[in-house]
């Protein structure tokens, strides 16, 4: 009924969201997609590039890419496994977790920013659609 209509304006919004995120990073020399690989890093300390592309639900062709901008910029390192040598494990450098907090500090007013005039309970009503749409899809 409406599913034309939802899905666009849902596109047309993540695509807007990624813009105003880039365009606050750029300053930085970082993207969107960049600040994700280090967030989810930092949250979770290390990970396989599989494992990142899986979490992040991006193919792994960009994921490389971005991986390897990354280690261009010294922001992230690839260390063998523990177990298997030949496995890579994807961690954020001491450069990264030193200007981590000035990148957090720019999402966190974007993230407001686009926030305002969304009371606090239609942003708990719309997390909750969201995580539950997602659970029911994947």
């Amino acid at each position: 009924m409406y599913s034309h209509e939802l899905f666009h304006t849902l596109h047309q919004l993540s695509r807007r969201l990624t813009n105003k995120l880039n365009e606050a990073l750029k300053p930085t020399g970082l993207y969107g997609s960049q600040w994700a690989v280090i967030f989810v890093l930092k949250e979770k300390s290390s990970l396989t590039q599989k494992e990142l592309s899986e979490y992040l639900a991006v193919e792994a062709p960009p994921m490389t890419r971005t991986i390897q901008r990354l280690v261009k910029q010294g922001y992230v390192k690839q260390v063998p496994g523990q177990h298997d040598k030949r496995e890579k494990r994807v961690e954020l450098t001491d450069e990264a977790l030193a200007r981590y907090p000035e990148w957090e500090r720019i999402v966190k007013e974007v993230n407001k920013a686009l926030l305002n005039g969304l009371s606090e309970e239609k942003q708990k009503e719309l997390l909750q659609l969201q995580k539950g749409w997602l659970e029911q899809l994947f």
